[in-house]
């Protein structure tokens, strides 16, 4: 297995803005065409027309007309028409109550969106890290396929000069079995971590081969400054905000509302044709009883749920900055570990093979030092592509990566 230290250890920037991360051009377009983000940016805009419309007002003018073909006996025939047209008016108050509630729900869809987005790009990191390391497992399986490919050819070039038994070459060529089979399944993991990325992006253009999983870095300013930012930033808090304040505005509209708005309006006449003729002032009023009263307690209960609902998303935000920091400490520091475990299972393996050269140690024990240096190698790349992946949810979470917000974006 020495040939996989230096390849796992001491890596190669990918050709990447950032190691190991695609070009943030092409994830911008990734985002902008997944259907939830589309589907998340069409209800903003529904409700931009929406607040335009509680602006205006439901209130609408009402023509009403009537033409009457009148018999009276005795005086002949008459025609005879009316028409009137009436409006209701908002009460002083409630125009200025409708305009804030279309305020609040657009501010509400717009943070939706960009939560949605936020989302997608959570899902896109993982199925990024998640090929990444599918595919760095798939590179260490192929390496331990080309040592114990090697460890057979010398045992058997030992058989027959008669300096090994027939049954080392069968351990050798078994273990080689093994890590073959170990190397395809590898191989399909990627495959299908590969195609997983690839169906919920299709417009998302991947390299060939997948980078290697560069080495885990602390972001600049450290873990706690990406947390206090997921505090500040998020957009799921701010939409929680803006729903409250909708769900206020609509409980004192039907507060306001249990006075009914008049309707005002003009009604012009003529009668026994032409001879009798007229105008006059409309106006008209509900009278508000235990229905609007009812409507008004729903609206009220409806914004106590609201404010209790933006209470338990603070804590969810809360909850996600500290469980964000604390998995990518825990994953960071299990990353260390298991690349300690590489550097002694490969020094272990180095004492085997020169033990085996001066005939103290046999084939069995060098095959299991092998073996047990395969998978620290595995387990190191599993615990750096996990790394990786809990420092990226940090970035994108505290809004540092791909979603910046605009007076944060870097140049």
């Amino acid at each position: 297995m020495r040939k996989l230290v230096w390849p796992l250890l001491v890596l190669a920037t990918p050709v990447c803005a950032e190691p190991g991360l695609p070009e943030r051009a092409a994830v911008v377009a990734a985002l902008d065409a997944h259907p939830a983000v589309l589907a998340a940016q069409a209800r903003s805009e529904a409700a931009r027309a929406e607040a335009e419309a509680l602006g205006r007002g439901p209130h609408e003018a009402l023509l009403t007309t009537g033409y009457n073909h009148r018999t009276v006996r005795d005086e002949g025939r008459y025609s005879e028409f009316e028409a009137q047209i009436t409006r209701p008016i908002r009460l002083p108050g409630k125009a200025g109550l409708d305009r804030r509630i279309g305020a609040q729900g657009v501010t509400y869809a717009a943070n939706m969106a960009e939560d949605a987005r936020h989302q997608v790009a959570l899902n896109l990191a993982s199925a990024w890290w998640a090929w990444l390391g599918a595919a760095g497992e798939a590179r260490v399986d192929a390496q331990a396929v080309e040592n114990y490919a090697a460890v057979l050819a010398s045992v058997a070039r030992r058989a027959a000069l008669r300096d090994a038994a027939a049954l080392e070459v069968d351990q050798a060529r078994a273990a080689l079995s093994g890590a073959q089979a170990a190397a395809e399944g590898a191989a399909g993991r990627a495959a299908i971590a590969r195609a997983r990325l690839v169906a919920q992006f299709p417009g998302f253009a991947l390299p060939a081969q997948a980078p290697e999983v560069p080495l885990p870095e602390i972001p600049a300013g450290g873990l706690m400054a990406l947390h206090d930012r997921i505090l500040g930033r998020s957009h799921e808090l701010r939409a929680a905000e803006a729903l409250a304040a909708q769900a206020e505005a609509q409980a004192e509209r039907a507060r306001r509302d249990k006075v009914a708005d008049p309707s005002v309006g003009l009604r012009v006449f003529s009668e026994k044709g032409g001879m009798e003729r007229g105008a006059g002032v409309l106006f008209s009023m509900p009278l508000g009883g235990g229905y609007r009263s009812a409507l008004a307690d729903k609206a009220g209960a409806q914004a106590s749920a609201a404010q209790a609902d933006l209470a338990a998303v603070r804590l969810t935000i809360d909850e996600t900055a500290d469980a964000d920091m604390a998995e990518a400490q825990a994953a960071r520091a299990a990353w260390d570990k298991a690349r300690e475990a590489v550097a002694a299972q490969v020094a272990a393996l180095a004492k085997l093979r020169r033990g085996q050269a001066l005939g103290e140690i046999g084939l069995a024990e060098v095959l299991l030092g092998e073996r047990q240096a395969h998978e620290a190698f595995r387990e190191e790349v599993v615990a750096r592509a996990e790394a990786l992946r809990a420092l990226t949810r940090l970035r994108i979470d505290s809004h540092t990566l791909w979603i910046d917000d605009e007076e944060d974006a870097k140049p």
